[in-house]
């Protein structure tokens, strides 16, 4: 084991490590200034489980009904063989030839070790090689493969829905989501979140294929959306470009490699061990906890709360301590590095002398505090 690793498994304590999936990933380009978030996630720490300890409310989550119609919509799109995905790809690929052959990696292994992921990914491995060599069919789908994303030093196995290798030798990841595409435009916030879990799937696919000195335009930064079409359930595929999200997601993963810089910003001893008992039950003091949260510094913003634990954690902490970031991302933003009410209001009273960056700011907070004197005034 490395120094690093037993330094994050110091902080994680008895539970065992969460790994990385594609939405965690995802959810680092959401708030990638959260060094809070990155450093519980590169220990594996299940967030959820403190959320829970603490008492708190938890991110909004997808109801068995819509987890029911995501996974019948697949099974219906990657029917017989891949036969309803292969007409979408012809089109959206271009695609001349009618036939592709399929395999279903999922189907790896006996009943006992078909959940494994280190024998899926030797099979996609081998596949996507093969393809890639032009040593079998290059007209290849693969069904369920598993990849491996290399994540703080760590490998993470991803699984992608699909994986289809062209004709001109380049690979392209194809999600199959649930969410409709009305009038061939999906809901633009949905379709972001899809690319950027496909990304992880894009770079992992590039990572696999540079390990046998093969380049990384060989995976195209297009990603195919399998979605219902309207208020159907016939699928429609469209092709989107995913280069910002993968650009984006890469220089994430990237910041992670300052792991040692935020480890040595902990007090000696800092753990978020919740010290199960016989029972499996937590038995940390909360209070322990919560000074141990506060010893790493978040960056909460109102969007943490559809896809972090913590969330409603760091904006009691954010709402505590006067920081703009409460007030919403708009607030935020508008006020540009002016991080407190209290410094919005010294500024805005005279109390503060703004700064030459903010003088602009401060002349729109004393427009906006005579607005309200003048509505105030005309109400009384």
């Amino acid at each position: 084991m490395s120094s690093l690793d037993a330094r994050l498994g110091a902080l994680r304590g008895t539970a065992p490590p969460i790994p990385h999936n594609a939405r965690t990933l995802a959810a680092l380009t959401a708030n990638p200034s959260c060094a809070r978030r990155s450093l519980l996630d590169a220990a594996g720490i299940d967030k959820d489980a403190l959320a829970a300890h603490l008492d708190l409310p938890r991110p909004l989550r997808k109801s068995q009904l819509a987890l029911d119609y995501g996974i019948a919509f697949e099974r219906k799109v990657t029917a017989q063989a891949g036969a309803p995905l292969v007409p979408l790809l012809r089109k959206a690929l271009g695609l001349t030839l009618p036939e592709v052959s399929y395999e279903d990696v999922n189907s790896v292994g006996s009943d006992d070790d078909k959940s494994s992921p280190q024998l899926r990914h030797a099979r996609t491995r081998s596949l996507i090689l093969s393809a890639a060599h032009r040593r079998s069919n290059p007209r290849t789908l693969l069904d369920h493969p598993v990849l491996r994303l290399t994540v703080a030093g760590h490998q993470v196995y991803l699984e992608p829905d699909v994986i289809a290798f062209q004709l001109d030798g380049v690979f392209h990841v194809v999600e199959i989501k649930s969410f409709p595409v009305i009038h061939g435009q999906p809901d633009p916030v949905k379709a972001t979140a899809a690319l950027t879990q496909a990304a992880a799937y894009v770079l992992a696919l590039r990572e696999l294929l540079a390990g046998d000195g093969l380049p990384p335009d060989r995976v195209s930064d297009t990603v195919i959306l399998v979605n219902p079409r309207n208020f159907t359930r016939h699928p429609t595929a469209t092709p989107f470009s995913a280069h910002k999200q993968i650009k984006n997601l890469s220089r994430h993963l990237s910041r992670l490699r300052r792991l040692p810089e935020l480890l040595d910003n902990l007090p000696p001893g800092t753990t978020f061990d919740l010290a199960p008992g016989p029972d499996q039950r937590p038995t940390r003091p909360r209070g322990e906890l919560v000074d141990a949260l506060a010893t790493v510094r978040p960056h909460y913003t109102p969007g943490c709360r559809h896809h972090c634990d913590l969330a409603f954690h760091c904006r009691t902490e954010a709402l505590n301590q006067g920081r703009t970031a409460a007030l919403g991302t708009a607030v935020r933003d508008d006020l540009a590095g002016i991080d407190t009410i209290a410094k919005a209001l010294d500024l805005t009273d005279g109390r503060m002398h703004p700064s030459r960056d903010q003088q602009d700011i401060t002349q729109a907070l004393r427009h906006a505090q005579r607005i309200h004197a003048d509505l105030h005034t005309d109400t009384a």
